[in-house]
């Protein structure tokens, strides 16, 4: 056994008189994951932040008329941790969870982007809950974790098939006026990196680019830019994204909208640090691939959307050097 855990342990009465209050307590002391001793005193394991809460949900229930006091304490031995422990045993959570994986594997293949989109989420909300509490992980939860990996790699070979490979290169410094009047091509059915990609190349790079949208990565013409798949002249490097390389190759990194739109573009595309605008440009996205009748009509629409978050950074970026000058 490890160093003993030390615990925060809440002892409460909740009012008698207020049922929407007590319901509302034991809601948000299920949602926290606090484990049950007994009638009235709740366990978590301790950090600050956990505290903070418990101090917080105290407050409120001494306000609404019950008693609360707030504790903290050691295991006294590791037969107490192992028993405490074995409280915030969440393999049932995660078998759960799996299941619903397991379900909607089923159904992927038969639904539209939208559709594909706000599945996602739902499962993806439904697992973060469950991580947010599993205080001691085992290997329920790295099963767990293996699964949602595997379904979202399913679900991203449905909405991007063929997605590239990141490859370990250097990036090379490119002049923007030696690429003028090329046609680039990728992958047909553009999903979030290659439209923000032909949208940047056609606005900061190439204003008369030519676009061929491909069947395969293989048909790509030898005189093409190819761009977002494996052996493509430009493509994942490292941790950058296809938007992010073509931001370094041609020297717009000094632009802090575009940065925030790479940011933006990396973690719809692969994940990382959540950017508030993602969301709703994911579901536009997903919205104007389905009615789009073809590639160059899901550019010229989603071009107007990226144009608007693009001023949206400029503007919001402004206003934050303003503030700090002031």
């Amino acid at each position: 056994m490890e160093s003993l855990t030390t615990w925060s342990l809440l002892v409460l009465t909740l009012p008698t008189e207020n049922a929407t209050a007590r319901m509302r307590f034991w809601r948000a002391l299920k949602a926290k994951g606090c484990a049950v001793l007994r009638d009235g005193i709740y366990l978590l394991p301790h950090t600050e932040e956990r505290e903070q809460m418990l101090r917080e949900l105290a407050g409120a229930i001494a306000e609404s008329g019950g008693t609360a006091h707030l504790l903290r304490a050691p295991s006294l031995d590791a037969a107490q941790e192992a028993e405490f422990r074995a409280l915030f045993d969440r393999s049932d959570y995660h078998a759960e969870f799996m299941r619903a994986l397991k379900d909607a594997r089923k159904t992927v293949s038969g639904q539209s982007a939208t559709e594909l989109t706000k599945l996602l989420r739902r499962l993806r909300k439904d697992y973060e809950a469950i991580v947010a509490i599993d205080y001691f992980p085992g290997d329920a939860a790295t099963r767990a974790e293996a699964a949602w990996q595997d379904f979202i790699g399913l679900v991203d070979t449905v909405l991007s098939p063929g997605e590239p490979h990141s490859a370990e290169r250097p990036i090379r410094r490119l002049s923007v006026s030696d690429y003028q009047g090329r046609t680039w091509a990728t992958r047909q059915h553009m999903w979030v990196d290659r439209v923000a990609s032909a949208w940047l190349i056609r606005r900061f790079i190439d204003r008369d680019a030519q676009f061929i949208w491909l069947t395969s990565p293989g048909a790509c013409p030898a005189n093409a830019l190819g761009f977002d798949f494996d052996g493509a002249a430009f493509t994942h490097v490292g941790e950058r994204v296809t938007f992010e390389v073509l931001v370094v190759s041609f020297g717009l990194e000094k632009d802090p909208a575009l940065l925030r739109l790479g940011e933006m573009v990396h973690a719809l595309d692969v994940g990382g640090a959540p950017v508030p605008e993602a969301i709703g440009f994911e579901a536009v996205m997903a919205g104007a691939r389905e009615r789009a009748a073809d590639d160059d009509q899901l550019l010229d629409e989603m071009s107007g959307v990226l144009d608007s978050l693009y001023t949206h950074f400029v503007s919001t970026t402004k206003s934050k050097d303003e503030r700090k000058r002031s």
